[in-house]
This record gives C-alpha cells, structure tokens and sequence, in this order.
C-alpha cells in the first residue's frame, strides 16, 4: 500500500513538471501563456544607453547646478529720424512685441560765445594769442559751418550765453556774440529690458539696422 502511494506521487509530480512546461499542449493541457506586447513597446532601447565615465558624470552633474542666466538690459543709440525709422521696421520682424521699446531723447539747443567767421587760419591764431593774454580759455567748434571760429564757451540756453558774453565784455573782449551752435535734437534710443539666451540669438539680424551704434549693457 504504502508503495502504491509512493508511485502515486511521483508520477503526480512528474504529470504537473510536464503540465507546467507546456510538454502536454499538443494534448490541449497546458497552463494559459501570459503575453503583455505592450510592454515590450515601451522598453528603453539598449542601444541608446551611453555609459558615461566618472569625468563626463560630473561635468554634467555641475553644469546642472548652476543657475540659468538671468536676462540682461541692453541699448544702443543715439538714432536720427531715419535711422529710427528702418530699426524699427527691423525690430518688428525679428523681435516679439514688448520686448523693445524705441525712446525719444531730446538734445537741447547748444548756444556759444563766438567770435568768427576769421578770413584765414592766420587770424585765427592771432586772435587766440589774443585771448590767451586775457587767460581766457577756448573751447572746439562743433559746428563746421562757424568755421574758421573760435568759442569762449557754450550753454544750454541763449540767456546763460548772454550773461557769460557781459562778463567777456567787462574783461576786455569786443567782437564776440552769441550763437546758436546747434540746433535742438530729437534722437531715439533701442532699449532691449530682457534679453534671455533665446532672444540673443535673433540679436545678430538687427546689426545692419544698428549700423555704427552696438548694443551695450544698460548700465554703462
């Protein structure tokens, strides 16, 4: 009896090994397959792992740590009428809208103490001999239509010449009036209050509009 039993188990055993390793399917008697193709989509492609060495590691483990840049103020100027006109036609097509602003800036009207026009040079310089006697002091002309001229000094309004003139006058100086050197002066300036990386790299197609007058930092 008790062999009886032994066999039993054994070939219980032996019937379950087959059953479980799909030996009994032809028979029709096999556990159910457990197929997931889904998951197979979804597994990383080991072709694309790049095994990184402890350099590159930690390379990329610090360029991580550091902050992005925060975005920076640029402008340039000062720009004529014209020359604002095509940067801003220019700026429209490459930057987004609010990230520029073009600004007016006025340029007061410059008045002088001139004495001038002189003949030739040589009177220039006799008149400068002159006036160095006197320890006045004389300042460039900026205006090329007074030359050859010369300037005792220049103002932002007509009265402050006009008064400075007065004291010329007390020392000794004769021929001198006052002038308008320049004229008042509307330019514009770019202004540029948020420059992060993605908006620098569209910065170099502006550069012909720019023309002589770079971008720089608002700060300086």
């Amino acid at each position: 009896m008790l062999r009886l039993l032994v066999l039993l188990l054994v070939l219980l055993n032996a019937t379950y090994y087959a059953w479980s390793q799909g030996m009994l399917r032809a028979y029709g008697w096999a556990p159910a397959e457990q197929s997931e193709p889904q998951r197979l989509s979804q597994q990383i492609r080991p072709e694309a792992i790049t095994i990184l060495s402890a350099e590159e590691a930690r390379r990329l483990e610090q360029a991580a740590s550091v902050p992005p840049k925060p975005p920076e103020c640029l402008q340039a100027g000062l720009f004529d009428e014209s020359q604002a006109e095509a940067l801003r036609k220019a700026l429209e097509v490459t930057l987004p809208a609010g990230a520029w602003s073009l600004d007016t800036v006025v340029e007061p009207a410059r008045w002088i103490v001139y004495m001038g026009k002189f003949p030739n040079q040589a009177a220039v310089e006799r008149k400068r001999a002159e006036l160095f006697k006197l320890k006045l002091a004389l300042q460039p002309l900026d205006n090329p239509a007074l030359q050859p001229g010369l300037s005792l000094g220049r103002f932002d309004t007509q009265a402050q010449a006009q008064a400075d003139l007065k004291e010329l006058q007390r020392r000794g100086v004769r021929t001198a009036r006052v002038v308008q050197e320049l004229p008042e002066l509307r330019r514009s300036t770019l202004r540029i209050p948020a420059v992060d990386e993605a908006l620098k790299s569209k910065l170099e197609e502006l550069k012909p509009a720019l023309g002589d007058k770079p971008l720089r930092s608002c700060g300086k």
